[in-house]
């Protein structure tokens, strides 16, 4: 099964829609952060599109994912970048993504090689999570005008670092992890395409 949560009215096609309120293609309704009546083992993708940020209490809603996940069953998660000021002023916005947040989602955190490189966080070791997602991939997708072609890749890592409002939005896509698995494994998974919410079809408009 391939699950979309918080479709809202523009669910993904082939999906099934999961929603706080009712509306056209909301298969199911419910507060994910109290429980997807759902079975365990059911997803092998789920799909959380500009939805995260607004939950509670982020480790239950994503306790919640990986329950009704199929071990290698993949996560892709659409957010607003944590350092934007129009993010950091909105109040509706509850959890916060940026390039520090794999780490931590996982008690053993993978790099992929295909990825932006994720920060460590040397102060002090993450506590294990009660779940474990490991990242296969990231992306920025960085605001006006830093979106423009004007900037190279190691400008904009610079950037970033330095000030605000520089990235928009950030996406991950992350693998459910409930079994072992080989580092070869995780490297390989990470080279694979996979499917992309909706949300980012207008970045990608720029870049054609």
């Amino acid at each position: 099964m391939r699950i979309d949560i918080g479709c809202g009215s523009s669910k993904e096609e082939g999906f099934f829609g999961v929603d706080r309120v009712g509306g056209p293609g909301v298969n199911l309704i419910c507060d994910i952060t109290k429980g997807i009546p759902l079975p365990d083992d059911t997803a092998e993708f789920v799909m959380a599109s500009r939805v995260l940020p607004y939950v509670d209490d982020l480790f239950a809603a994503l306790s919640e994912i990986y329950r009704i996940c199929v071990h290698k069953a993949v996560v892709c998660i659409l957010a607003p970048y944590a350092h934007s000021f129009r993010h950091m002023s909105n109040p509706y916005l509850k959890q916060k993504f940026d390039e520090y947040t794999p780490r931590y989602l996982t008690p053993y955190f993978f790099q992929p090689l295909n990825s932006p490189l994720i920060p460590e966080i040397p102060d002090y070791a993450p506590p294990a999570p009660p779940f474990d997602f490991r990242l296969l991939r990231m992306e920025l997708f960085y605001q006006y005008p830093f979106d423009d072609s004007l900037y190279e890749v190691e400008e904009l890592e610079v950037l970033k670092t330095l000030q605000a409002n520089v990235v928009h939005e950030i996406m991950y896509h992350l693998v459910v992890i409930k079994k072992e698995i080989s580092q070869e494994e995780l490297e390989a998974m990470s080279r694979r395409c996979y499917q992309e919410p909706k949300g980012v079809r207008g970045y990608r408009s720029k870049d054609a």
